[in-house]
């Protein structure tokens, strides 16, 4: 079966070649352990490849993600790539004019429709949806979580497209038993060194490294060290 590159090379080593196109994928991990931007290297490689990539940000305004995105040297004024602020504050002010604004917070309904409409204008081989959790936070209750997920989805995987989302919560929800692979990135104090590990818990249909390897977040984005191991002393 065809792979897909995610955009860090490391991690396409753990992975065995890549991930399985035509998938959702979750990517989990606290706040400020490279979620975003590992997303952002999964769209860009698709970009480079002259793929039409889709960024959908629910918490942070994408004019911020994109001058955060842009000092790692990601294009993210590409035509190829698109961006929509889907985050739930009921303003319009600070979104730059070419980025796409609607107002989900009242009812993801508009979400669900919003993407529908989006992907009816122009096709989409790579899409994030970063992050999921911010449905959940919102909503506040599990069924209508639930169903909405479960639309999401639905949504997504009509579209034929490779699919990731993040989420913050280090629990076993309902996401992780729809995804198709769960990527995890964990965070490790070791002789009073913050240590950063990436990890593969779940990936059907494939063979997958099942150790936990240790990536950096440079200027040049995520680096995954697919040959070390995570506890190596003063290295890591």
């Amino acid at each position: 079966m065809g792979r897909i590159s995610i955009g860090v090379p490391g991690l396409d080593k753990m992975l065995h070649g890549g991930l399985i196109p035509g998938r959702i994928y979750l990517v989990k991990g606290g706040p400020g352990m490279g979620k975003t931007t590992l997303s952002m290297h999964f769209l860009m490689e698709g970009v480079r490849k002259g793929e039409g990539a889709l960024y959908i940000t629910m918490e942070e305004p994408a004019a911020h993600i994109k001058t955060d995105m842009g000092k790692f040297g990601f294009n993210v004024e590409h035509p190829n790539l698109k961006i929509i602020d889907a985050t739930p504050t009921g303003t319009k002010t600070n979104i730059l004019g070419d980025i796409r604004y609607m107002e989900f917070g009242i009812s993801f309904d508009k979400l669900i429709a919003g993407i529908k409409d989006i992907l009816k204008e122009e096709r989409y081989t790579r899409i994030v949806i970063d992050p999921i959790t911010m449905v959940r936070v919102i909503l506040n209750n599990e069924a209508a979580y639930r169903k909405t997920f479960l639309l999401f989805v639905n949504t997504l995987i009509s579209n034929d497209a490779t699919i990731i989302l993040t989420m913050e919560s280090d629990e076993v929800g309902v996401e992780e038993y729809l995804a198709n692979g769960v990527i995890e990135l964990f965070k490790f104090v070791e002789r009073g060194k913050v240590l950063r590990g990436i990890g593969i818990s779940k990936f059907r249909g494939s063979s997958f490294d099942e150790e936990i390897r240790p990536y950096r977040i440079t200027n040049r984005g995520v680096e995954v060290y697919h040959n070390e191991s995570l506890f190596m002393g003063e290295e890591y």
